[in-house]
């Protein structure tokens, strides 16, 4: 006699050091993560279950201690091929009604959500993985650039980057400084102090891939308390660079189910127009055209002013956002790929974006969502 099979397993997708896998188990669609550290498979249970007093995310049916991880089985919401993520709403031509009206949702929910839990809490009591614990001793940033020393773009600028304070850059006809290892040692400086930040309860990791359409939450080793400004610089550095750029371009395995996205790596790639050095003047002239896709424009905007800017009128009327937002994202900048590990080009314009957030120019009103313009003339 025919029949449905009992158990039907999907093809194994790997995220970061996690795996995921599809299964259909006597007709239930079933989610299976599969992840080695026991730390972060407590965490991911235990965020979850934060997250499920406020937003929406999916039921958990077990959590199971195997032979050398852990399993834990989520209900599978409905998705497919470039389906059900924010990511197939961002990997479209133009805006569409149903992206705006996604962003709305979203906005709102966490507009809500962290207006009513944020509080001033001590860095110990904050999710500490994105930013502390990378810019601690041992973190990340030491794995990535203590005692190293490389190019700013080989065969392009082949400057140092340990020189790099020795010379005045030109970025798009602006001038800027960038101090290599003054930087690394503020971060560090930064991330060690004792005061107090305002956090609020967030998914804590809010990529496009981790935020389901329709709207739900994946993803919850990062869950609980985190900084609010760390929250802000996380999506808008994400949606603007990373996500249509560098992830497909690094980590192209991660999207094997939404293949669409390579389609508009093209139209989120920056353009890299001048690269020189006079050495005449310590002189470096970088002119880069920036990309955005219109529907991640559109994201950022949304963002920025029903999420960003009300929650900061509310919780820090008197502050300048730019100093707030500056530490998480020169850690998201130089704390997600080792920049030595990038092609010339990339690392080039890493630097420049870099260069520009330290500025005390910095506005990240524009810097994340800039509009395409012609090439700065020489």
């Amino acid at each position: 006699m025919n029949g449905q099979p009992l158990l039907k397993i999907g093809p194994l997708r790997r995220f970061t050091r996690n795996l995921l896998c599809p299964v259909d188990l006597l007709g239930r669609p079933v989610l299976m993560k599969y992840t080695r550290d026991p730390v972060e498979a407590r965490e991911e249970v235990r965020g979850r279950a934060r997250l499920a007093r406020h937003y929406r995310v999916p039921a958990l049916h077990a959590r199971l201690h195997v032979p050398g991880g852990y399993l834990i089985a989520y209900e599978r919401l409905p998705g497919g091929t470039d389906h059900g993520l924010l990511l197939d709403l961002l990997n479209a031509p133009e805006p569409t009604a149903e992206l705006h009206s996604y962003l709305r949702q979203l906005t709102t929910t966490y507009r809500d959500v962290i207006l009513s839990t944020a509080w001033p809490t001590a860095p110990a009591h904050v999710v500490r993985k994105l930013y502390w614990d990378r810019a601690a001793p041992g973190g990340r940033l030491d794995a990535y650039y203590a005692g190293a020393d490389f190019a700013v773009a080989d065969g392009l600028i082949d400057v140092p980057v340990s020189r790099l304070a020795t010379y005045t850059l030109h970025i798009n006809n602006r001038r800027h400084h960038l101090d290599w290892t003054a930087t690394l040692r503020w971060l560090r400086a930064h991330f060690a102090r004792p005061e107090p930040v305002w956090a609020a309860l967030t998914q804590g990791d809010p990529t496009d891939v981790n935020l389901a359409h329709p709207l739900a939450w994946f993803d919850y080793d990062t869950a609980g308390m985190n900084s609010i400004p760390g929250e802000f610089a996380n999506f808008l550095w994400y949606t603007s660079a990373l996500g249509g750029w560098l992830v497909p371009t690094y980590n192209a395995a991660a999207f094997a189910d939404h293949p669409a996205t390579f389609d508009h790596i093209a139209a989120n790639t920056p353009d890299v127009r001048r690269a020189e050095v006079d050495d005449t003047t310590s002189t470096i002239h970088i002119d880069y055209t920036p990309r955005l896709s219109a529907p991640r424009r559109t994201a950022v905007s949304t963002y920025w002013h029903q999420l960003v800017q009300p929650v900061a009128q509310r919780l820090w009327p008197d502050a300048d956002l730019a100093n707030l937002l500056r530490p998480y994202l020169a850690m998201r900048v130089l704390g997600i790929y080792n920049l030595s590990d990038l092609t010339p080009k990339d690392r080039l314009l890493l630097l420049a974006r870099l260069a520009e957030a330290m500025s005390p120019t910095f506005d990240p009103a524009t810097y994340f969502a800039p509009q395409e313009s012609p090439c700065p003339t020489p």
